[in-house]
């Protein structure tokens, strides 16, 4: 049986009311009779009414507390921001839309290997509507760092810098393994300085771990140590990865004392125990280096065991191996590696890497196997582990130093086809093999793929070069490269004495003259009289010692030339400046003479015009010679008309 509305209420307000009671009581606060609908129309205008003077009386809270701010931002005036403060780097939510697009192109131009174009792309899109984010940069300049292209990486860096581009801790990151693996550990620190004082973030852990594997591998481990002091003092927490490099310089300079002092401090600050295994490669080392080979054999069994607890990786067992293998106990690092090989399950489970093999092969290479090394390298593509140019540099210096260069050239060959690309140690080291297995043509081969490559040999590479050519009495390919190097590289005054001296011995004094003209062009040489004696004894061999001030005049005839050409083009140039600002501004700015003839020519040819005009241009003359007279000048009256014009150009240009 349904009921009306209004018996509806009635029985609400019936429950309402505690039985037996005569005094009437407010109904329960969780009952608000204005959510039900009204009996009558009249009743709900009426409740509508008084919600409005309700209102009108009592704001809401939210509408007073948002005027009370209004007041406030009002009355208080904005605080300035300082334009030198350092930007704070774009957050990942940046990366969105046309730029997550922009970014995605140039990701893709990175798989191809097309970084060239990729950092072009980049420059191009700094200024463009959709501009990169930190995390584009970064993705370019990481690709940059993995193949060794400093210079670029460096480049870039500096643009986006200058174009306006917060760096992020990534950033910084990649400047300081850039300068450190460019033997600069100075240059390193210090933008690590900069760093601290003035981003608006903290260095991460990953930023520690970089520049303390830095230091150690540029001998630095004297402030390696001081830096794990900083990391202290910042509140870090204690890092076995960091004590890991630490120890690894200790190995490096025989301190047994300093590795085990290391392993005891970072033990204290663990609580005891030290659970990552990464450290106790380091700490088999130390054993072996003291002549403790039972007490480094029990702490493998103890850390690397069945029934170990410590937490194993691809690092951490490397360092074993590389302990094993190198203190006599290779067929212990073998079977320890056929147990990483079985236990690599990646993504989930990943014991070996790179630097696996490179130990491994490291290992077969002492043992005189180099076949197997060379097996055991070649593996690799099938754990998923890709070799790079360290790792091809390392086998093949192996290889060459053996006398097994035909299989260093094998390797050197599959290079290519595994997206490797050779640097100037590579080059190098078939170049001076070559040389040593009597194959000069070969080697001076293997330094122009060098320079083709747009790799950059240094001055001791290059006198290399031209000394084994000489002594097989190739003098013309010696003197081929000379003219081809003497413009990339700054050579020094021995090397042009011994280009000189093997010309003149080979009896060509019109290349020595050559070679004293290419001389005399460069301007970081000095060829100074103790020179000039050199080479007029060689040219006295065969009477053609006059030649060498014949060529020295000439050529200081040459230079006069051409800085009178300078002289004077930089005069015309003045000239033609002159005339194109003299040709926007009147001529009495400058005082032009042929503007005043002019002037005075027209101011002649006015008057004879008005001594043969009536009475009206007699007037207009007149008047034109009172305004005259007012100037102080004594012109006519065509004259006063320009020079009343030439002073209203006037102060419109300057205007």
């Amino acid at each position: 049986m349904a009921l009306s509305k209004p018996t509806f209420l009635t029985h609400l307000r019936t429950l309402a009311k505690p039985p037996n009671c005569h005094h009437p009581t407010t109904p329960p606060s969780f009952i608000s009779l204005r959510f039900l609908s009204f009996a009558t129309p009249e009743e709900a205008a009426a409740e509508r009414r008084r919600r409005k003077r309700r209102l009108r009386i009592e704001p809401p809270l939210s509408s007073l507390h948002r005027n009370q701010q209004q007041q406030q931002q009002q009355q208080s005036p904005k605080p300035q921001q300082n334009p030198n403060a350092p930007k704070l780097p774009e957050p990942v939510s940046a990366l969105s839309g046309n730029r997550l697009n922009l970014h995605n192109r140039i990701l893709t131009l990175v798989r191809q290997n097309d970084l060239e174009e990729a950092a072009l792309y980049t420059r191009h899109s700094i200024y463009s509507n959709c501009r990169p984010t930190i995390f584009t940069v970064n993705s370019v300049l990481t690709a940059q760092l993995r193949q060794s292209k400093y210079s670029d990486l460096l480049s870039l860096h500096r643009f986006i810098t200058q174009a306006g581009v917060a760096p992020n801790i990534i950033t910084h990151n990649l400047i300081f393994q850039t300068y450190l693996d460019c033997r600069k550990p100075d240059t390193a620190m210090e933008n690590y300085k900069q760093l601290i004082n003035d981003a608006p973030f903290n260095p991460s852990p990953t930023t520690y771990r970089i520049l303390i594997k830095g230091l150690v591998d540029n001998n630095k481990l004297d402030r390696a140590m001081e830096l794990k002091e900083e990391i202290d003092a910042k509140g870090f927490a204690p890092d076995p990865v960091v004590y890991h490099y630490l120890m690894v310089g200790c190995v490096k300079n025989s301190d047994s004392d300093g590795v085990f002092r290391l392993y005891e401090e970072l033990k204290e600050k663990l609580g005891g125990v030290v659970e990552d295994g990464i450290v106790y490669g380091n700490l088999m080392k130390g054993y072996f280096m003291r002549g403790m080979e039972k007490e480094a054999m029990e702490c493998y069994e103890e850390s690397f065991g069945e029934s170990s607890k410590v937490k194993t990786s691809a690092v951490a067992y490397n360092s074993v191996l590389d302990a094993l293998s190198k203190n006599g106990k290779f067929d212990e690092a073998l079977r320890l590696f056929d147990r990483m090989v079985a236990e690599h399950n990646p993504p989930r489970r990943l014991a070996v890497n790179l630097g696996s093999f490179n130990v491994m092969a490291d290992g077969y290479c002492v043992q005189g196997r180099f076949k197997e090394a060379i097996e055991v390298f070649r593996k690799m593509g099938d754990y998923r582990c890709s070799p790079d140019t360290l790792s091809f540099n390392n086998l093949i210096e192996q290889l060459c130093k053996n006398g097994m260069l035909s299989e260093a050239e094998e390797l050197y060959g599959e290079m290519s086809d595994k997206g490797v690309y050779p640097d100037e140690f590579t080059y190098v080291l078939l170049m001076d093999t070559c040389f040593e297995e009597n194959r000069a043509d070969d080697a001076a081969e293997y330094f122009r793929k060098m320079v083709d490559a747009k790799l950059r040999p240094n001055l001791a590479v290059y006198n290399r070069l031209v000394d084994g050519l000489i002594k097989v009495g190739k003098v013309d390919e010696a003197k081929s490269f000379f003219d081809l190097m003497v413009k990339k590289l700054k050579m020094d005054i021995p090397s042009y004495q011994f280009i000189m001296k093997t010309l003149s011995e080979a009896g060509k004094l019109d290349e020595v003259l050559n070679v004293v003209d290419t001389m005399l062009d460069d301007d970081g040489v000095e060829f100074n009289e103790e020179l000039q004696e050199f080479v007029k004894g060689e040219l006295r061999k065969e009477g053609r010692e006059d030649e060498v001030g014949k060529l020295m005049e000439e050529k200081e005839r040459q230079k006069a030339e051409a800085k009178a050409k300078e002289a004077e083009a930089a005069e015309a140039a003045k000239r033609s400046a002159r005339a194109a600002v003299s040709s926007l501004l009147p001529s009495k700015l400058f005082g032009n003479k042929e503007s005043e003839t002019g002037s005075t020519q027209a101011t002649e040819n006015a008057g004879e015009a008005a001594s043969t005009q009536p009475a009206e241009a007699a007037t207009v003359s007149g008047d034109a010679q009172a305004g005259q007279e007012e100037r102080g000048g004594e012109e006519g009256k065509n004259s006063a008309q320009i020079e009343s014009k030439s002073d209203g150009a006037t102060e419109q240009v300057l205007a």
